[in-house]
């Protein structure tokens, strides 16, 4: 198992892409901290389902969009298995606005997509970067998104959340060599009941890849679980889960 006695943190853990990356992480041996904000029920039904499998976990609810939840978060964390190994910063929050109906872009979406998407991250990490430097070997995953390059996503304030926890996750990068490596994923579009898309667009954009097929919860784990336990060389870098999308440009 690739990751046999280590910790891993995933908030947003309860859902989506967050419920996938704390099953296939539990299944290579990690005991998962399931982060969560408000989906108390679905956090403990991942909790249970590990378990279930053999492995540990446990919730633990904490708003990371906060700095004091967030602290308290890590030690929490620590508390209940003894050390921390790996974060995934995963948690988000978004609303589906028409980049061109800027007056729709209210103080509330805003705040709170710049809150969870950009400050939750840093939060998280830097009460984080005491344990995860005690083994000497952390390391920290930012879920960013393919809308940091393209800004084409679900509003214009989180395409731009986006994009600046991409040079985040860099900088982070940077400061915690060579004890920590920090990289991120840019998933393309994954339909896991994020965003309120309309079942028009849902069906244009699982139209788009190159690869015939769209991408997958499960794909985006098994990105984490790379950069986690094999990537040793890698650190500062983004990996896009677009299909090609982003690459090679989307289907006609």
């Amino acid at each position: 198992m690739k990751f046999k006695n280590n910790v891993v943190l995933v908030t947003g853990g309860g859902t989506g892409l967050g419920r996938a990356m704390g099953l296939q992480f539990a299944r290579e041996g990690a005991a998962v901290i399931v982060n969560y904000s408000k989906s108390k029920e679905r956090a403990k039904e991942v909790v249970d389902r590990i378990e279930a499998e053999g492995g540990q976990a446990a919730a633990i609810q904490a708003d990371v969009s906060r700095n004091s939840q967030a602290r308290q978060l890590i030690e929490k964390a620590v508390a209940r298995f003894g050390r921390l190994d790996i974060l995934i910063n995963n948690a988000g929050w978004t609303r589906f606005i028409p980049h061109n109906e800027l007056e729709k872009l209210s103080e509330e979406v805003l705040e709170n997509t710049w809150a969870v998407i950009v400050k939750a991250p840093i939060y998280c990490t830097r009460a984080a970067v005491p344990h995860l430097k005690e083994n000497g070997a952390g390391s920290v995953i930012n879920i960013t998104s393919s809308a940091a390059y393209t800004a084409m996503g679900s509003s214009v304030i989180y395409c731009a959340a986006k994009s600046a926890l991409a040079s985040i996750t860099k900088s982070l990068a940077r400061a915690l060599a060579p004890e920590i490596r920090v990289n991120a994923i840019a998933p393309g579009f994954v339909d896991t009941g994020f965003v309120n898309w309309s079942p028009e667009v849902l069906e244009h954009l699982k139209r788009k890849t190159r690869l015939g097929r769209s991408v997958v919860a499960e794909d985006i784990a098994e990105a984490a679980v790379y950069l986690a336990a094999d990537a040793h060389s890698t650190t500062g870098q983004t990996i896009l889960v677009d299909g090609g999308v982003v690459a090679l440009g989307p289907n006609a």
